[in-house]
């Protein structure tokens, strides 16, 4: 009974860690990656999905559905992506609100969250020397050059939303690179983590009622036809850049472990809370709004913040709980090791 209830406990801490995963990855600079790196499955995570290969189908041919499942650790995949699915159904909607509503806040939480990351992912590389250090600079030169990139215009063409798919999952495969912060760059942060993951929840929800006049919507169909083409290419993302991050965290782990921190340290410029917004304007100076509304960003300038004023304090307060947050997270890593 005991080890039934401690099953079932790890199973559900699996789920939460999926649904902080899917989290994370919402937010343009944040990875999720990050959050497999803190909570210590990030090299099962990569492991395993290394297992999704031409191998695992031959199992599952021949031998059945159980072979295929253990071989790829099924049980930790599915209960893990559950959770990024739910997220993206429940906190990634309230994250949207939080978002529009309080910026500020949500940036200085998920900044002292990659910045405590930081300082603990430091210690993962056991001994530092000149190679691990120039390809830690390669790490933060390639995370700030992302960081000055202006943004593309929104584009549904098939084929580069195929492309979209499979570069927005490598923030799930590597910690420091947001994945939705390079679908930010692309343009199409909107269209496919917003507008194609509301169209998917209204489907659903019709789907609930047994209304089907949403086939009759061109627009509804045309954003599920984005939504499961860009689906495609999360996945061929996540067998691609498993594979090559298994091989290179088995005979290159340390020089992989500090261009790691490197995108990390980057990627704190990306979600720097005091900045401003440059919106895209058309030929008569109006700002250019998308599809369901929102104003297209062409550009963030960052500033640095007037230490007498309130707005950096408070700002502050939310910062410091992100470090807190993650180093309960590392306790409860090392606690859990200990065990």
């Amino acid at each position: 009974m005991n080890q039934n209830k401690k099953t079932l406990t790890e199973d559900l801490i699996l789920i939460l860690k999926g649904i902080a995963m899917g989290a994370a990855n919402k937010v343009p600079g944040v990875s999720g990656g990050i959050v497999a790196f803190v909570t210590g499955f990030y090299e099962e995570l990569i492991y395993s999905l290394q297992k999704i290969n031409l191998k695992a189908f031959k199992i599952l041919i021949k031998r059945g559905w159980k072979p295929f499942y253990q071989y790829t650790n099924g049980r930790f995949l599915v209960l893990l992506f559950s959770g990024v699915i739910i997220s993206y159904f429940s906190i990634s909607l309230i994250l949207d609100y939080l978002i529009k509503n309080f910026e500020l806040q949500v940036l200085g939480v998920f900044f002292g969250m990659i910045l405590a990351s930081l300082y603990f992912v430091y210690f993962q590389v056991e001994k530092w020397n000149l190679k691990t250090f120039l390809f830690f600079l390669m790490g933060l030169s390639i995370g700030l050059i992302i960081m000055f990139t202006k943004p593309s215009t929104e584009n549904e063409n098939l084929l580069f939303v195929l492309f979209c798919g499979i570069i927005s999952v490598s923030g799930m495969t590597l910690p420091g690179l947001s994945g939705s912060f390079l679908l930010l760059l692309l343009g199409n942060y909107s269209l496919l983590l917003v507008d194609t993951v509301n169209a998917i929840y209204f489907t659903l929800t019709d789907f609930t009622r047994f209304d089907f006049q949403f086939v009759h919507d061109p627009s509804r169909m045309k954003l599920l036809q984005l939504a499961m083409v860009f689906t495609l290419g999360s996945i061929i993302g996540l067998v691609v850049f498993s594979n090559l991050l298994s091989y290179v965290l088995k005979y290159h782990k340390k020089v992989t472990l500090a261009t790691i921190i490197g995108f990390i340290a980057g990627s704190l410029g990306v979600i720097w809370p005091w900045r401003e917004k440059s919106f895209k304007m058309d030929e008569l100076g109006q700002i250019q709004y998308n599809q369901v509304g929102n104003p297209i960003i062409e550009s963030y300038e960052y500033f640095f913040p007037n230490l007498l004023k309130f707005e950096f304090w408070f700002i502050t307060i939310f910062i410091i709980l992100g470090v807190l947050i993650v180093t309960l997270l590392e306790k409860y890593g090392i606690q859990k090791k200990e065990h």
